[in-house]
């Protein structure tokens, strides 16, 4: 059996508290594209790595 990554997976209810946004802003993400996520049944799971990625990015100028 192949070895598994050391990845650890957070809840949608995480990454929303971890960046202080609803839910419903972490989904968006999600279907948009810009948060990878893994499907789990009727959940999703993000990496850890993908948010701390996204936190990181530079914010563009809105206008």
């Amino acid at each position: 059996m192949a070895e598994l990554p050391d990845v650890r997976f957070l809840t949608v209810a995480e990454v929303a508290e971890l960046m202080r946004v609803s839910k419903m802003t972490v989904y968006r993400l999600v279907h948009a594209g810009e948060l990878p996520a893994v499907r789990f049944g009727r959940s999703y799971r993000v990496p850890e790595s993908a948010v701390a990625a996204l936190v990181q990015r530079p914010v563009s100028d809105v206008g």
